[in-house]
């Protein structure tokens, strides 16, 4: 098993930046991909952000491309964090941060392919 913990996030005025991290545990060694997700009220889960724990390569989704960074710990490989810069309303969710077994070759996630979830972390980016 995977255990995933999620901490910083915030409130922001729109423009502003906001940082997620993510602590991972436990059999970290079968975690091919580590994604962040968000969820905003009344809507479904997406991901944003995703990085292949093998080759290091990370994958956007276009609305967040050249804004959002998601890079992992030097030291210990598997944690990872999301940089949130030039933040939008649109923004506004609870984010999650989860694993996956197999790699992640694409920008998109699919949610079902993640097994393993952290509790999630607010972020709200007012206008």
């Amino acid at each position: 098993q995977v255990q995933l913990v999620e901490s910083g996030g915030g409130s922001v005025e729109a423009g502003g930046s906001l940082r997620v991290s993510c602590v991972v545990s436990g059999d970290t060694s079968s975690v091919g991909c580590m994604g962040w997700f968000r969820q905003a009220p009344g809507k479904e889960r997406e991901g944003v952000a995703s990085l292949n724990t093998l080759s290091g390569r990370t994958y956007y989704r276009d609305f967040v491309a050249g804004r959002f960074t998601i890079s992992r710990d030097n030291a210990k490989k598997i944690d990872v964090s999301l940089q949130m810069d030039a933040l939008k309303p649109e923004d506004t969710g609870t984010y999650y941060c989860a694993s996956s077994r197999a790699l992640c070759r694409r920008s998109y996630l699919e949610t079902e392919d993640f097994v393993y979830w952290g509790q999630g972390t607010q972020v709200t980016v007012s206008s």
